[in-house]
């Protein structure tokens, strides 16, 4: 398959409709982002009720972007992203009805967690389309558009929508809202994406071999000692982005005044920071490095942002223009992972579908241990427990960056770091 197709900034041109889908469907899937656990608290809950919830909600995600990969090959990425579409149409109904509208925990629990399972179908597989459509070289910086509009959809227009809809129309209609923009994007990408090739090789495997290829998308991670640290240091990427949706609205609402819509602003403005510093980093990463970049800007950028996250306002207080300080850099440093979506496949390059459900794995990880480790936590080191855990979990990061070894096309060899290669079965 040819994957000279026309590029504009790194931009895959013939696939900018899936992008758009992307951009659309995450807006509505992020709507509650923000809110949610506060809405949830407001309904009678406690806050660790509410983490809980998001908690489940992360695990069916990891659950699911772990299959995504594999699954996305096996049956066309086409066909798992109208899967996942139609489960979170339905689910996202039954928990509004069921689950918030009769204020019911168990049903919130089961029918939030059941669509949880349903985003990742729809997400993730169209990394299986880039991977495919994209040569390796120009890969960074097409995933770096990926997560740009992703951060479109489910931050900026997905925080900044519900600022101004949840004062006039209140949170349900907001939820419900949601489910438009989930429609309009999940129709785009069935339509426009029907005709985008990937290769069908394994369309045609025994049911065996079915399995025996996702099983893969586990074995890989013992197998591959590169994969396993990768995994590691894709889970650490994006706690303190979801587990600060959990955590922070209660501490800026509750505890330092400010009200919901400025929190979302504050939240938008973090994701807002991260459209453009995704397609910096992911043309910085072919450039310089991709392990450079992640491990000197991601992880050491994010240990101080994500600090910096609790300290900077208890410091100043109800005061919105010094929030955006750390809302900023946030927003500036967790972009810098991006690279790791190249990393994974050309680790594994005969195995790229069970290469990316690891790497889809970890993200989905990420979404469940924030809110987990929040849960843990807040009990007993309130806030400030859950901001320095992550911040030290980045720093770990930072050392097992060390010791993965990822062969870049395209890039000199005289500018890659030299590394240190472990054994880690001895």
């Amino acid at each position: 398959m040819s994957k000279n197709n026309k590029q504009w900034m790194g931009l895959p041109l013939n696939l900018i409709w899936g992008y758009i889908a992307i951009a659309i469907f995450m807006t509505g899937d992020g709507f509650e982002l923000a809110f949610l656990s506060h809405y949830i608290t407001s309904l009678g809950f406690t806050p660790s009720q509410a983490s809980l919830a998001f908690t489940l909600y992360g695990l069916a995600a990891a659950l699911s972007a772990w299959v995504s990969g594999v699954v996305a090959e096996l049956i066309t990425p086409q066909r798992t992203m109208f899967i996942g579409f139609i489960m979170w149409s339905i689910f996202h109904v039954f928990f509004l009805i069921f689950g918030l509208g009769n204020a019911n925990y168990a049903l919130i629990l089961l029918f939030y967690g059941i669509r949880g399972f349903a985003y990742p179908l729809f997400l993730y597989s169209f990394i299986v389309i880039i991977i495919h459509n994209v040569s390796s070289d120009k890969s960074s910086s097409a995933l770096g558009w990926y997560w740009a509009v992703y951060s479109l959809g489910i931050g900026v227009a997905g925080s900044y929508i519900p600022s101004f809809t949840i004062p006039i129309m209140g949170e349900m209609a907001t939820l419900w809202l949601a489910l438009v923009f989930c429609t309009i994007g999940g129709l785009i990408a069935l339509f426009y994406l029907r005709d985008v090739k990937v290769p069908s090789q394994k369309l045609n495997l025994t049911t065996k071999e079915k399995f025996g290829e996702l099983s893969r998308a586990i074995t890989l991670l013992y197998t591959n000692k590169n994969i396993l640290l990768s995994s590691f240091v894709r889970i650490v990427n994006t706690l303190s982005l979801f587990g600060f949706a959990v955590i922070m609205p209660m501490m800026f609402v509750d505890e330092l005044g400010f009200t919901t819509s400025e929190w979302l602003q504050i939240w938008a403005v973090f994701f807002f920071t991260t459209i453009a510093s995704n397609i910096f980093w992911g043309i910085v990463g072919e450039k310089l490095g991709w392990m450079k970049v992640v491990r000197w800007f991601g992880c050491l950028g994010m240990a101080a942002s994500s600090i910096a996250f609790y300290y900077i306002p208890q410091h100043f207080g109800h005061n919105f223009g010094m929030a955006l300080i750390p809302a900023i850099a946030l927003g500036t440093f967790v972009a810098a992972f991006v690279p790791m979506g190249a990393v994974f496949p050309a680790l594994e390059p005969n195995h790229t579908g069970a290469a990316i459900s690891i790497y889809n794995l970890s993200a989905g990880l990420s979404n469940f241990l924030a809110p987990a480790i929040a849960v843990v936590l807040l009990p007993y080191f309130s806030t400030i427990g859950v901001a320095i855990a992550y911040t030290i979990l980045y720093l770990l990061a930072f050392v097992c960056c060390r010791y993965i070894n990822v062969e870049q096309s395209g890039l000199d060899s005289r500018i890659i770091e030299p590394r240190v290669t472990v054994n880690l079965s001895q």
